[in-house]
């Protein structure tokens, strides 16, 4: 039950994962970055603020999403563990 227990303590943080050596992630998040700066720096003030609220609709969609992705794959998994405890 150790795992159990560093959960309990906060120890796991179930929305962190390490994207260091995935250099897909890497290259993509640098390609994302670098075309940010690139439109904002042609954008009105107007512009720039349409922009962040578009963003931040955009992270907060991706945040929900990525919570709904992580509740299937534990109940998928719990279901896994279920029909194996079940043989």
């Amino acid at each position: 039950m150790r795992i159990l227990e560093e959960f309990w303590y906060g120890n796991i943080e179930p929305t962190e994962y390490d994207t260091s050596s995935c250099k897909k992630y890497k290259k993509l998040w640098e390609l994302i970055c670098r075309n940010e700066e690139k439109l904002q720096s042609t954008m009105t003030d107007e512009q720039k603020e349409l922009f962040s609220r578009y963003t931040d609709a955009v992270r907060e969609h991706q945040m929900t999403t990525d919570c709904l992705i992580f509740q299937n794959g534990f109940k998928l998994g719990a279901r896994m563990m279920l029909e194996i405890i079940e043989e």
